[in-house]
């Protein structure tokens, strides 16, 4: 006697689907985090530009020894700044991410000014 077996060996349906339904479940949880983690490092970014524009303008104040009502230009503070600061939630250009008005007043973000996470630098507290 001669009996022949012809089993395919593979995956059942039932097999794949549980896979996949797990992929799927994977991508559920991954994908918000990935979201927020891109959020929060946009505007960490955001903030250490903040901080890097107003040490620039303390730095020109100091060596043109402009009074605290003294209106500040871009043009006054690039040579203060490091590399070109845009705000990267979609900024082009200083001019539409950034705003300064006088040595007193901190810089704000034009871009995400307010919001669920906004970009403005937390009031200095240390002194």
């Amino acid at each position: 006697m001669n009996t022949r077996s012809s089993r395919k060996s593979g995956f059942t349906l039932l097999e794949i689907m549980i896979v996949v339904s797990l992929i799927g479940l994977l991508f559920a949880i991954a994908i918000p985090n990935f979201v927020r983690a891109r959020s929060v490092s946009k505007q960490a970014t955001c903030i250490s530009n903040l901080r890097q524009i107003r040490h620039a303008i303390a730095q020109w104040a100091l060596e043109t020894k402009a009074a605290g009502s003294s209106s500040v230009q871009f043009s006054d503070i690039q040579p203060y700044l490091r590399s070109s600061t845009v705000c990267p939630a979609g900024g082009t250009s200083f001019a539409d991410s950034y705003d300064i008005t006088d040595v007193q007043s901190p810089p704000t973000c034009k871009k995400v000014p307010t919001g669920p996470s906004p970009h403005w630098e937390p009031p200095d507290t240390t002194q």
